[in-house]
Formats: C-alpha cells, structure tokens, sequence
C-alpha cells in the first residue's frame, strides 16, 4: 500500500495536482469572492459542488501522533499512517455531484468503502450564501469476528453499514471571511450496547482568507449524543489546516485529532485528545480532469 502510494503521488507532483480554468484561479479578482476552493474543508464536506462533467481524483492521508512520548522516533508520526482514502467524484450537473472511495480505515472498522450525493439547494452570489445537502453511506467489507460481544462481529449485512446526513450552509460575513454550517446526523446499524446508534452533530467551519495566495482553515464538529459512554470514551474532531493556492494548484495541509476519514469514522469514533499531544498531521491532494 506504501508503495502505491508514492507512486500515486510521484504522479500527483509531476501533473500539477488541480487542473480548472485559468479565472477560477485570479486571485487579485476572485478569491475573495469564493466561499471555498474546494469540495472539502478538512474532514468534512464544504457547500462546494463540482461543476457539470469535471471528474476528480483525490487522496487523502492521515499520519501518527504527533505530540506523544517519544514521537520524534516515528519522525512525528511520519512513519506511521493512520488512514488514507482513494476517491472518484463526478459533477453530473451544475448543481449535483457524487461520489465513492475507499478507506483503509482507522478502527473500529476497516476496509471502509463510501458513497455520496451532494445537491446544492441555493446560491447567491451577491450575499454570498449557498446551502448544499449531502448524503453519505459508508460500507466496512472487512471481515466478521467470531465474538459476538465485539463491535466487528456481522451477524447481518446491515450491520456493516454507517448513514450520513447533513445540511451546509455557508457565508461571508466579511470580504475575506466565510462561515459554515453543517447541522446533521449519523447513524451506525450496530455500535456498543453502551452507545446510540443515533447521533446529532453540529460542524462548523471557519475559512479566514490570509494573504494573496494563503488561507487559514479552522473545524470543529460537537457530538450531541450524551451517553457517558460517549463521554468517557470519545472526544470531538477538531482540525486546523493550511490552505497555499497557485495558478494551478492547491495544496490543503492540515493538523487534526481524528484517525479516521469519513463521517462515518471521524465523527462517532475520534478519540485523541489535542492536549495530550494526540493530534496528527495529515494532507489532500486533487486532480480534476475538464471534459
């Protein structure tokens, strides 16, 4: 798998990672007009959708802790990878995408597979204001325990499936700042006898709009399921990251407590804490392809 993936990103460097048209990438005239480059904040969804016929290519990678004891041994969690996801999406219209990737998976589950739709319901570019809905499904084909008191143990298919639903909203309160959004839910077929399988979640987003070419990216997602369960055992995902644009690419890099990525693992199943140095740095690199 590692020498997969250097190969993927050796190809990745020498074909200038995000090809789109030369005027989304004026900066003197656009950028503070934009409510994000992306699809993508950091681990979650941004209001963006891609544009009718573009195909995009993304992988994402989370490394190990960084702050830990003895954690300069791993070169801070450079030689170690927590999780990393290959995906295909696809702009069907101007205002659909979908999508689909695969995950190595961060635990409890492995092998994760996912699958997206993502609508934008409004946009106004005056405000600005957009409100986009997406809806994910995450699949873990990995295989079933024997122990049925295990969370991996399968005794139905259903089980092995995690839903996903979310509504974002975004704006720009200031010329170079945007706010979002992301009220949803997910809901896991089988989690601990301890836990819910229903669970609230409130995402917010902040982009701050930096220099000519550097953004500053900040998420925070708050797990409404109160269960002392949860309490004792999970914490919210947090990340900041680090957005540098050029004429032709985007290099998002950023520092995050989950393991995991996709909602269905982030969100339910984080459990590194920032202030006992259990925070990882992690990257996303996209190649979008014109019809």
């Amino acid at each position: 798998m590692k020498s997969l993936f250097r190969i993927i990103l050796i190809i990745f460097l020498q074909s200038n990672f995000v090809v789109i048209g030369q005027e989304d990438w004026s900066f003197e005239n656009n950028q503070n007009k934009k409510l994000f480059l992306d699809t993508r904040a950091i681990n979650g969804h941004s209001v963006n959708v891609l544009k009718e016929k573009i195909l995009d290519l993304r992988i994402t990678h989370r490394f190990g802790e960084i702050g830990t004891n003895e954690s300069y041994r791993t070169l801070f969690g450079l030689d170690n990878s927590s999780d990393v996801r290959i995906g295909l999406e696809y702009g069907l219209t101007e205002n659909i995408m979908i999508g689909a990737g695969r995950s190595k998976g961060a635990g409890p589950f492995l092998e994760v597979w996912d699958g997206f739709t993502k609508f934008n319901l409004y946009n106004n570019e005056k405000t600005p204001l957009k409100i986009t809905l997406a809806s994910k499904v995450f699949l873990t084909s990995m295989k079933s325990t024997t122990n049925p008191s295990e969370l991996t143990y399968f005794s139905k298919f259903i089980h092995r499936l995690t839903y996903h639903n979310e509504l974002l909203i975004a704006f720009k309160p200031l010329k170079k700042l945007t706010f979002q959004l992301s009220p949803g839910f997910t809901y896991r077929n089988l989690a601990n006898y301890q836990d819910n399988n229903f669970n609230a979640v409130l995402g917010v987003v902040m982009r701050l709009h930096l220099f000519k070419k550097v953004s500053i990216l900040t998420e925070y997602f708050a797990n409404r399921n109160s269960s002392n369960y949860r309490k004792n055992n999970f914490v919210n995902p947090f990340g900041i990251g680090i957005e540098i644009n050029t004429y032709g690419h985007v290099f998002l890099l950023n520092f995050v407590n989950s393991k995991g990525i996709g909602e269905g693992q982030f969100i339910p199943y984080t459990s590194s804490k920032w202030s006992e140095g259990q925070f990882r740095f992690g990257f996303t690199i996209a190649r979008k392809f014109n019809k």
